[in-house]
């Protein structure tokens, strides 16, 4: 079959090039098309409840993840010049396209006591620019005096100030959103050149576009370090320039169909699809470079082109096909998962690799038997003597050695269970920046003067309605945030109870004494001024209502108390929420109707993340079923099965051992490794167990033999393939985001461990276990296709040359 499928390739080379060369046409032009994202809710499965619970908070009580801070630490701000400079700022984003508002302290409202309607109006402090030092003094002195914002809008140790500004959710998750940060950030830039303060950034909008962005530049960057490394392997290797050009085209046509074939399943660019026009760059020449090389090694036979491509494609294109599968192995069980961003990863990477098998296994024969045939120099790295000399070495551990190859493979075994006990897992929502970058030292800045800026949200159910109209249920409401308040990575929450507690001050006429919750004589009084003031026209009843909106549902049965925390990690998270924070809850609402319940992006990120891990957990064993099932269909042995996977299981232990010996931890970038290592891993280990069954047959079942000649000849290959990888996934490691240089650093480290593995452990295996004489007759046709010599070269004579003459 598959000399047939060589001699249709190149009788039809026309046709073939022409069909690939319109689709790869029509792929550009959807590529054009691709978007980026960067959502965090994306990890959590849709239909998990607390995914579901979310959900229904965010239509309750809208978005809690779009708000954009910046903050700056400059007493200067107070000066008269540079205040009002704030105060245009501050307009001015106002009036962006895509911000719904701006609070800051040069437009803050407090509430007024209207004793002749009996209502609460919104007034401004500042009702326009101050016309001397004196009077900006004076107003921020009314400023320091309003409570509810203490903590919010400025600093009470430091004197730190912010402006907070509400985004459209609309523009944050569509291509709308990049121009409105840049003009966000450009309005910003201009406010540091005129007054020479300095501004931090942060908040979820923020961090999402500047990850966004530099996946965007990193995907552009890998590819190109990418291509380059893969240049100068293969001009190493082959030592000509067509042997470089050609497969390098042949793998941009890829990258063109994979980013293409996101568009048109309506994929967008995220921090994992981002890597896969690398990593099919990676997988794909291999493709490529085992073609090229048992295409030297048959012409060098022949002497014609023709015959030695149709022999190669004849004799490897099964072996292919199943290296290929092992690889997609590793990214397919992605598919199986109900998780978005794993999904669309596993079920790209899948397709192109597929593709990629495809292109080259269609264009490499065109190619290389219309150009000229290879020269005796272009020939020599068949000869490679320090290759041989290495490949010698094995052969003597494996023959002579297997004793200290075994202990030394027990003892690494055992330092390697050392450090994977060390390894922990936790993830922060921006631990894949580097520390010194601005976005982390901006977050520091927030986490120093502020608490946090990442969102965390309780929601408190009186379980009734109308239940927030009792007082006892919102004395408890107020003792859980005074408790809050105590915590150093919390900022102050802001709730009805606080929206009430600036009531009855205002009631008060602002005397900041009264900043509490009215008693049962006042109550009455608080709540009926409020609800005139929700009928009130104009921005005083806009203002109320809107607040009350947002901190509680329409029946007042639930109340909304929002907070801010810093990004502690995800250990630290669940020992706060779950040890300290939860059972206070339970001690205060002990003997209530009222329940708490919490939400927010932070708590669903770190969910999502320890979902992840999870899920990437069972994903490695899927792996494992599905290599294991690869082997036994092709060598129909459970013992084989096990020759396979010991080697590999291995490999994964001693990475698993450097991470915890690093630190490295367990997240989802780096849980993702182990599936990915194991397909391309297991690659080699059928390759060598192919030719190890086909040599037992040609050598009369001499296990020693056998393993000679398979690693003289397998290990070549074997080793080209690793250094291909070895040197593309290398890349990785100038990546800014941690975990892709993580992802770089450990699938080199597995590449390297797996030439160990497969080329010295798996060999001593097969020597130790396989016994020649006791084997009983092998299926032929399971190993055929592996033979380099097995079917009889006469059986080439059989083609007609004449018909495949160069047109």
């Amino acid at each position: 079959m598959w000399r047939n499928l060589a001699l249709f390739v190149i009788k039809n080379r026309k046709l073939l090039v022409g069909l690939l060369a319109a689709i790869t046409v029509f792929m550009a032009w959807e590529a054009r098309k691709v978007e980026m994202t960067y959502d965090f809710a994306q990890v959590v499965a849709p239909d998990d409840p607390d995914m579901v619970y979310f959900q229904q908070f965010k239509r309750q009580f809208g978005e809690d993840g779009n708000v954009l801070v910046l903050g700056m630490q400059d007493s200067s701000v107070y000066e008269l010049g540079k205040f009002n400079q704030l105060r245009l700022l501050t307009d001015t984003l106002s009036r962006v396209e895509g911000v719904n508002g701006v609070l800051s302290v040069t437009r803050l409202p407090r509430l007024e006591k209207d004793t002749t309607n009996r209502t609460f109006r919104a007034v401004p402090i500042f009702h326009g620019p101050p016309a001397s030092q004196a009077e900006l003094d004076s107003l921020m002195r009314v400023v320091n005096e309003q409570q509810f914002y203490k903590g919010q809008l400025i600093s009470p140790t430091t004197g730190a100030t912010l402006l907070a500004l509400t985004l459209d959710p609309k523009y944050l998750n569509s291509s709308r959103r990049e121009a409105v940060m840049a003009e966000i950030l450009g309005h910003a830039h201009q406010f540091e050149q005129d007054t020479k303060i300095r501004l931090h950034y942060a908040g979820l909008p923020y961090v999402r576009a500047t990850m966004t962005t530099k996946v965007a530049s990193e995907m552009k960057l890998f590819v190109a370090l990418t291509i380059a490394m893969m240049a100068l392997t293969l001009l190493m290797f082959f030592r000509t320039w067509s042997a470089v050009v050609f497969p390098l085209l042949i793998v941009l046509i890829v990258v063109i169909w994979c980013i293409g074939s996101m568009v048109l399943m309506g994929f967008k660019i995220n921090l994992l699809t981002g890597l896969i026009p690398s990593i099919i760059i990676v997988i794909g020449i291999p493709n490529c470079t085992y073609l090229l090389s048992r295409y030297h090694y048959d012409y060098r036979k022949s002497g014609n082109q023709v015959l030695a491509m149709t022999r190669v494609v004849r004799k490897i294109g099964l072996v292919t096909l199943m290296n290929n599968t092992t690889t997609a192995i590793g990214f397919v069980v992605f598919c199986f998962t109900n998780i978005a961003i794993l999904y669309q990863f596993g079920l790209v990477a899948t397709i192109n690799i597929y593709v990629a098998f495809l292109v080259s296994f269609i264009l490499m024969p065109i190619i290389f038997t219309i150009l000229p045939p290879p020269t005796a120099k272009q020939l020599d790295h068949l000869d490679a003597k320090p290759l041989i000399k290495l490949l010698e070495f094995f052969d003597y551990l494996v023959l002579e050695r297997r004793r200290t190859v075994y202990l030394t493979t027990l003892a690494l075994a055992v330092l390697a269970g050392v450090g994977v006990s060390k390894v922990r897992a936790v993830s922060y929502m921006v631990d894949d920046l580097p520390k010194d970058s601005s976005v982390n030292s901006d977050l520091k800045f927030f986490e120093q003067h502020f608490n946090g800026v990442m969102p965390l949200e309780i929601v408190v159910d009186t379980g009734r309605p109308k239940g927030l109209l009792k007082l006892k249920n919102l004395e408890r409401i107020d003792r859980l945030e005074n408790y809050l308040r105590t915590q150093p990575v919390l900022t102050s929450p802001v709730s009805v109870v606080t929206a009430l507690k600036a009531s009855n001050q205002a009631f008060y006429n602002g005397s900041p004494e009264f900043y509490r919750l009215p008693d049962n004589s006042e109550k009455n009084y608080i709540f009926s001024y409020l609800a005139r003031s929700q009928n009130q026209p104009g921005a005083e009843g806009n203002l109320t209502s809107k607040l009350l909106r947002s901190f509680t549902d329409s029946t007042m049965r639930e109340a909304r108390i929002s907070l801010k925390i810093a990004d502690i990690g995800s250990q630290n998270l669940d020992t706060l929420l779950s040890n300290q924070i939860r059972p206070q809850i339970d001690k205060i609402f002990k003997g209530t109707d009222l329940t708490a319940r919490l939400t927010g992006t932070t708590i669903i990120f770190t969910k999502g993340n320890e979902f992840l891990i999870g899920t990437l957990k069972s994903s490695l064993l899927h792996a494992f079923i599905l290599v294991g099932l690869v082997v036994l269909i092709l060598f129909r042995s459970f013992r084989t099965v096990f020759f396979a996977l010991l080697p590999n299981f291995f490999t994964l232990l001693l990475t698993g051992g450097i991470m915890g010996y690093f630190g490295i931890p367990l997240k989802p970038s780096t849980a993702l490794i182990f599936s990915i290592a194991l397909g391309i891993d297991g690659d080699n280990s059928i390759h060598l167990l192919a030719k190890f069954r086909q040599e037992m047959a040609i050598n009369g079942r001499r296990v020693r033999a056998a393993i000679s000649t398979t690693l003289s000849e397998a290990g070549t290959s074997m080793i080209y393939t690793s250094i291909v990888l070895f040197l593309g996934f290398s890349v990785f490691a100038f990546s800014e985001f941690g975990g892709t240089k993580a992802l770089g650093l450990l699938m080199s480290a597995s590449l390297l461990i797996t030439n160990f593995s497969n080329l010295i452990l798996l060999p001593c295996l097969l020597v130790t276990f396989e016994h020649g004489a006791d084997e009983t007759t092998i299926d032929q046709s399971s190993i055929r296709h592996y033979d380099d010599n097995y079917q009889p070269e006469d059986d080439d004579l059989e083609l007609d040359l004449g018909r495949m003459r160069k047109s």
